[in-house]
């Protein structure tokens, strides 16, 4: 489980791409934190560490993965958001993320609204159905608030902090992001639908 709070930049410096899947190298100062098998979101996707050497770690990212994230499109020289799994003394800062990506948005809109910066994405109705103005959504990794909503995209406000130390500070109109919703909202209705 991740709290969406981004801890570091990555750079991903190998992509090993065959029939059967992708193989990431992604160098991080929080290698030294990271033991093979753990857990690492990659641009929110949880990917579990295969290898850890001279300052970077590997992980293999399977067809489903590469199916709903955009991991497929990855490049070697490209920045990835990091986070390594919430401890159990951790604070809470984000919200409950799971890094189970649910599917890929793209950015739509970017505007600058005082210090900050309003990022609108467009995003498939299948998942639009589970966000709410105010609600909490994971946009490549990192734990956001939806500033606003309508039938075929949402926005979020982008303060300082996370436009300087995530790869939303990049953005660019066009780009593919990861998005994970809210969990509790699928739990919800899956809830309701069984009454």
């Amino acid at each position: 489980m991740f709290t969406g709070l981004v801890a570091d930049l990555g750079t991903v410096t190998g992509v090993d791409a065959t029939a059967d899947g992708v193989r990431l190298a992604v160098r991080t100062s929080l290698a030294p934190e990271i033991s093979e098998g753990d857990s690492v979101a990659v641009n929110g996707v949880c990917l579990t560490a295969t290898a850890i050497a001279d300052g970077a770690f590997s992980a293999d990212v399977m067809q489903e993965s590469l199916r709903r994230s955009s991991l497929a499109e990855v490049a070697e020289g490209s920045s990835v958001n990091l986070e390594l799994p919430l401890r159990a003394s951790d604070r809470l800062g984000g919200h409950v993320v799971q890094g189970h990506v649910d599917g890929v948005g793209v950015v739509r809109e970017l505007r600058d609204d005082g210090f900050s910066r309003v990022v609108t994405i467009g995003a498939p109705a299948e998942l639009l159905r589970y966000v709410v103005e105010k609600g909490s959504i994971a946009v490549d990794g990192v734990s956001l608030t939806v500033s606003a909503i309508d039938e075929e995209s949402f926005s979020v406000s982008l303060i300082p902090e996370t436009l300087e130390r995530t790869t939303l500070g990049t953005a660019q109109v066009g780009r593919p992001v990861n998005l994970e919703v809210d969990v509790l909202a699928k739990y919800v209705e899956k809830l309701m639908v069984r009454q």
